[in-house]
C-alpha cells in the first residue's frame, strides 16, 4: 500500500514543490522545465494508478474523519488521469505562450499550485480534506485571475468568483456538520456505506441528509458557473489563454466531480436532484441561446462552457451519473483544445470554407431533418434499452447531441438532393448515434461499482423537464439557421442585442459586486508637464 500511496502523491507533491521552491531569481525557462517535469510525473502516476484500479481494485488509506486520507476508485482514476493530462498540455503550452512577459515565472508557479490543488481534491478520502482542497483550488485560481491586476475586468471577475466561492465554501462546511451528525463520520467509507444502507432499506431520508445534499448542490452550481452567478466566467478572458484552458477544461468541472463523488448521498434527496434539473436545464438553454449571438471566439467558448456545465448538472439531476462523467471527459478535452487553438480559428475557418450553392436550408426541410434526428435518437436508444422512464438523462443528452447533425442532414436533402449523399449522411448519423449509446453503456459498466445505477423517472416532473429541454434545443437548432435574417429586422435587431448581452443578468451582478466591494480606479501616472 505504501508504494501506491507514494505513486498517488508523487504528482501533486512535485507540482507543489515546483510552485513553492521556484524563486523569482530563477529563469522562466527553468521554472517551465521543472513544471513540465512535475506535470509529466503526475500523468505517469495517473496512468499507473489507473492500471492498479483496473487489475487490483479501489484503494483507500486511513479511515479517520479528520486525518489525511486517500480514496482511489474508478471515478478518481478517470478524473485524476483527465486533469493530469490536460494540466500537462497546458503547462507545456505556457512555456512559450508568455515568453518575455515579466510575470512568466510567477504565472507558472501559480499554475502548478492550482493544478496540485485540483489533484488533491480528486484523491481526498474524507470531507474535511476535500473542503480544504476545494478552498485551496479557489484561492490559487484567484491568483491566476489577477495575473494582470491593472485590468479592471480581471479584478471584477476575480472578486465575483471570490464571493461565489466563499458562499460555496460555507455550504460545504455546513454540509459537513450535517453529515457528521447523521452518519457519525466524514470519511468516504462511512458516508457511502451509510447512504447505501438507507437506500437499500427504503427508509425515509433523514432531514439532515436532504439539507446537506441541497447545500452540496448549491456549492456545485456556484463552482460550475450556473445561472444567475455565471458572469465571472465570461470575464476571465482578461487572463492568459492557458488559464482559460485549465479553468474551462478542469477546474470548473470540480462542481460536477463533487456531485459524482457524493452521488450516493444525493440520490437520497429528491429535492436536491430537482434543483439540479431546473437550474441545469435552464442554464443549458440560456447559455446555448446567448452563445449563438456572440462574435468573439473566446466569449462564445465561455458561453458554451456555461451551457455544457448546465447539461452536466441536468444529467446529475436526472440520475444519469455515468453519462455525466463521460460528458465531463469529452467536454474537458474538447474545450482545452478549443481554447489553446482559438488564436488560429480564423485561419482554420478560411481553409475549410467552401461555397454552398443552396445557401441556408429551406425551413420545411430543416423541420424534416429535426424530425429524422429525433426519430433516429429514439430508435437507437430503444436498441440499447434506453427509454424515457428508465434512463431519461442518457436519452435527453443523446437527442441533443444528435441535433448537432441536423444541418448536415438538411443540406443533404436541400435544393439538389442526391440519393447517394442522403444515404451516406443518414448512415453517418446512425453511426454517431450508435457510438454515443455504446460509449454511454461502456461508461455505465466502468462505473458500475462506483456510481449509483441510473435513476428512473421520478414522476411527471422529470419527463416534462426532459421533453422541454429537448424541444428547446430543437427550436434553437432551427433558430440558428434563421438568426441572421431575424437580427436584420427592426424588432429582431433589438432582441438580438438583448440576447447578446445575456439579458443583462451579468450587468446586475456587476453592480451588486461593485456596491459590496468597490473597485478603486487604477492610478494615473502624471508626467511633469501635466503638473500645475
Amino acid at each position: 500500500m505504501n508504494t501506491e500511496l507514494w505513486l498517488i502523491l508523487a504528482g501533486p507533491a512535485a507540482l507543489i514543490l515546483t510552485g513553492c521552491l521556484s524563486g523569482a531569481d530563477q529563469t522562466p525557462l527553468l521554472v517551465a522545465a521543472r513544471a513540465r517535469a512535475a506535470a509529466l510525473l503526475a500523468l505517469a502516476s495517473a496512468l499507473v494508478m489507473a492500471g492498479v484500479v483496473v487489475f487490483i481494485g479501489p484503494l483507500s488509506t486511513g479511515s479517520s474523519s479528520f486525518a489525511p486520507a486517500l480514496w482511489f476508485d474508478a471515478l478518481t482514476a478517470v478524473m485524476f488521469l483527465l486533469v493530469s493530462f490536460v494540466g500537462c498540455i497546458v503547462i507545456a503550452y505556457s512555456r512559450n505562450y508568455l515568453a518575455g512577459d515579466p510575470g512568466h515565472g510567477r504565472f507558472l508557479r501559480w499554475l502548478c499550485l492550482t493544478l496540485a490543488a485540483v489533484l488533491l481534491l480528486i484523491i481526498s478520502g474524507n470531507m474535511v480534506q476535500l473542503a480544504l482542497a476545494w478552498t485551496a483550488t479557489s484561492l490559487a485560481l484567484n491568483r491566476l485571475l489577477l495575473f494582470y491586476p491593472e485590468r479592471s475586468a480581471a479584478v471584477l471577475a476575480a472578486r465575483k468568483k471570490f464571493i461565489a466561492s466563499r458562499i460555496g465554501d460555507l455550504c460545504i462546511v455546513i454540509a459537513i456538520v450535517l453529515l457528521w451528525r447523521v452518519f457519525g463520520g466524514l470519511d468516504y467509507a462511512t458516508l457511502f456505506a451509510g447512504a447505501r444502507t438507507i437506500a437499500a432499506s427504503g427508509a425515509t431520508t433523514p432531514v439532515g441528509v436532504t439539507a446537506a445534499a441541497l447545500l452540496l448542490v448549491i456549492a456545485a452550481l456556484l463552482k460550475s458557473a450556473q445561472f444567475p452567478l455565471h458572469g465571472w466566467l465570461l470575464e476571465v478572458m482578461e487572463t492568459p489563454t492557458p488559464v482559460s484552458a485549465l479553468l474551462h477544461a478542469g477546474i470548473i468541472n470540480a462542481g460536477g466531480f463533487l456531485l459524482l463523488r457524493f452521488a450516493d448521498v444525493l440520490a437520497l434527496a429528491t429535492p436536491a436532484l430537482d434543483v439540479l434539473v431546473v437550474v441545469g436545464g435552464f442554464t443549458a438553454l440560456f447559455g446555448s441561446l446567448v452563445m449563438l449571438t456572440q462574435s468573439a471566439v473566446k466569449v462564445s467558448l465561455a458561453w458554451s462552457t456555461i451551457a455544457q456545465m448546465g447539461f452536466m448538472m441536468l444529467q446529475c439531476g436526472l440520475g444519469a451519473w455515468s453519462a455525466a462523467l463521460l460528458h465531463i471527459v469529452a467536454h474537458s478535452l474538447y474545450k482545452a483544445h478549443a481554447f489553446l487553438s482559438s488564436g488560429s480559428v480564423i485561419d482554420l475557418a478560411r481553409a475549410s470554407w467552401s461555397p454552398s450553392p443552396g445557401g441556408a436550408p429551406h425551413p420545411a426541410r430543416l423541420g424534416i431533418a429535426v424530425g429524422l434526428v429525433l426519430a433516429l435518437a429514439l430508435g437507437t436508444a430503444g436498441l440499447f434499452g434506453v427509454t424515457l422512464d428508465r434512463q431519461p438523462g442518457v436519452l435527453a443528452l443523446g437527442a441533443i447531441t444528435l441535433l448537432g447533425l441536423t444541418h448536415l442532414i438538411a443540406q443533404s436533402i436541400d435544393e439538389r438532393p442526391n440519393l447517394f449523399v442522403i444515404v451516406r449522411t443518414l448512415a453517418l448519423a446512425g453511426l454517431v448515434a450508435v457510438t454515443y449509446f455504446t460509449l454511454q453503456a461502456a461508461a455505465a459498466a466502468l462505473m458500475a461499482t462506483t456510481l449509483p445505477a441510473d435513476t428512473a423517472t421520478r414522476g411527471g416532473f422529470t419527463s416534462v423537464a426532459v421533453v422541454i429541454v429537448v424541444l428547446g434545443f430543437a427550436a434553437m437548432t432551427v433558430l440558428q439557421s434563421t438568426l441572421l435574417g431575424v437580427a436584420a429586422q427592426g424588432r429582431g435587431r433589438a432582441i438580438h442585442v438583448h440576447v447578446a448581452n445575456g439579458f443583462y443578468v451579468n450587468t446586475l451582478a456587476n453592480r451588486l459586486v461593485l456596491w459590496l466591494w468597490p473597485t478603486r480606479p487604477p492610478e494615473r501616472h502624471v508626467t511633469p508637464g501635466e503638473r500645475t
